[in-house]
């Protein structure tokens, strides 16, 4: 009976000195926490999707509060106004940025670019993409195997299966970047998202020479400068044999989608057009030929 009860009270003073011990550590090296965090933590939109660049909405809350000034910081899926929410919560403020939206930088359709193997692999883009060029002749343009839609929480994209290629619904993007940390052919871009929504864009990421590219894709950037020269803003740069159109400067003229000769420059939502020459359809036939 003596042995049961000596057990039983060193247990209990072992017990006792441990807790006592484990609650000074714990006020020794206690981390204090500013409690705006958790305010500001309320008021934004709680995706924890990371793509304000941080670890989650707490993290971005954290990272809010500890610093001098908002203008390096944003939430994509709140937008301006859960921005406004926060300087107002930690009584700083903000500069409102203009709303983005992803786009598809490939056009290479089952129509345009034809295939010359089949996949017979893991349906993952990083995977295929690690293992060879891919199914067509173009070793840049999309592989078809959603990653970037599997990495989109919103809703925002989904395979079309007539063209292979993803396409991003407008309205759900929040243009949190996900589809564009997924995909890796760095197809996926996040562009200025204008008034009605339109845009124009080089819809190609091939570096290959022009009758190359020509030849892999019918509707691929041959970097023939057409569009360079017509740009009156300076909007167009051509390197490595591939245009490309920056989203700040470009002014949505259209003049450098009505000289390209492969069609490789979309314009999304924008009215319909009637042209008033032939010229710019000359000077497709011209570029075209020498490239072939």
């Amino acid at each position: 009976m003596n042995t049961v009860v000596i057990t039983i009270l060193s247990l209990s003073i072992i017990g006792t000195l441990a807790a006592i011990i484990l609650y000074f550590i714990a006020q020794k090296f206690k981390v204090f926490e500013d409690p705006r965090i958790d305010d500001v933590e309320t008021v934004l939109p709680g995706a924890n999707c990371g793509g304000c660049g941080f670890p989650g909405c707490r993290g971005f809350a954290d990272a809010c509060v500890k610093a001098d000034k908002l203008d390096e910081l944003f939430c994509p899926v709140g937008g301006n106004a859960c921005m406004a929410d926060v300087a107002s919560t930690l009584g700083k403020e903000v500069v409102e940025k203009d709303p983005q939206v992803a786009v598809v930088l490939c056009s290479g359709s089952y129509e345009h670019r034809k295939r010359t193997n089949n996949y017979d692999g893991v349906e993952s883009c990083a995977i295929a993409h690690n293992l060879y060029s891919g199914d067509t002749g173009c070793q840049y343009g999309c592989l078809g195997l959603a990653d970037c839609v599997k990495a989109c929480d919103f809703n925002a994209m989904y395979m079309n299966e007539e063209t292979g290629l993803p396409v991003v619904i407008d309205d759900n993007c929040t243009a949190c970047g996900a589809c564009v940390e997924a995909c890796p052919r760095d197809i996926m871009e996040l562009r200025k998202k204008n008034k009605k929504d339109r845009k124009i864009f080089v819809s190609c990421v091939s570096k290959d020479k022009g009758p190359v590219a020509k030849k892999a894709c019918s509707v691929g950037c041959i970097g023939c400068k057409a569009c360079f020269k017509v740009c009156p803003h300076d909007a167009i740069v051509v390197e490595n044999f591939l245009a490309y159109i920056d989203p700040v400067k470009c002014k949505l003229c259209r003049k450098c989608v009505v000289v390209c000769p492969t069609n490789s420059i979309l314009e999304i939502n924008f009215p319909p057009r009637k042209i008033k020459d032939d010229k710019p359809a000359e000077e497709q036939k011209t570029i075209l030929k020498v490239i072939k």
